[in-house]
């Protein structure tokens, strides 16, 4: 009987393994939560021995805020890029809400893994959320009628986000009995939906003469 040909393993380098660990990571604690998942769970998944990932990661915990904070990186960039090749405000609000939608379609782990809030405390990592909406809104309040008082936009800056979230959420959130054809397509249409009502109510938008809006 003839021994079996093992095809050779092939050795990633330092920085495609990373990459490796982190994308399977993302994957188990997604599926799993923080605290049932265990370094050897993401090591089996990564098919590694639990030293080599310790080698990359110090601890569950140093992988999970590292995956937080690249998670919010990635996301903001997308955003960022998107809305500065924009040539009017209305587009800008297309193109941001495009960008964000089309990276959860295509990181569901990771979205759910950003908004996973148990996750976080039990991490001891700061709320990730909170950078992303607050650059979220930084780019929608300058997009808001002028004659409104700061504190004004900033509360309807953060509306349109809130929106955008929680569509995000319902509706693509644990879809991945979808393609990914069929999830790319829906996310431009519940984009084009959202960016639609957004700048519909933000054009609507009027001051507050009696001053009501520097109480809000």
């Amino acid at each position: 009987m003839e021994t079996p040909i093992r095809e050779p393993k092939v050795r990633l380098s330092a920085g495609d393994r990373r990459s490796q660990l982190l994308s399977v990571a993302t994957a188990v604690f997604a599926e799993h939560g923080f605290a049932s998942t265990t370094m050897d769970d993401i090591a089996h998944g990564a098919g590694v021995t639990k030293p080599v990932l310790y080698q990359h990661f110090p601890s569950k915990r140093a992988l999970y805020q590292e995956l937080l904070s690249s998670i919010t990186t990635d996301l903001s960039d997308a955003i960022g890029k998107a809305t500065a090749v924009a040539e009017t405000p209305r587009d800008q609000v297309l193109q941001g809400f495009t960008a964000f939608f089309a990276y959860v379609a295509a990181h569901n782990h990771a979205f759910l893994l950003l908004y996973d809030r148990s996750g976080w405390h039990e991490a001891g990592a700061q709320d990730p959320v909170l950078e992303i909406e607050d650059a979220l809104i930084d780019r929608v309040d300058p997009l808001i009628d002028a004659g409104l008082a700061p504190l004004h936009r900033k509360v309807l800056a953060a509306a349109v986000v809130s929106m955008a979230e929680g569509v995000a959420r319902r509706w693509l959130i644990g879809s991945e009995v979808l393609t990914e054809a069929e999830r790319s397509a829906r996310s431009e249409g519940l984009a084009r939906a959202a960016a639609l009502l957004a700048w519909g109510g933000l054009r609507g938008v009027q001051p507050n003469l009696d001053g009501a809006s520097e109480r809000l």
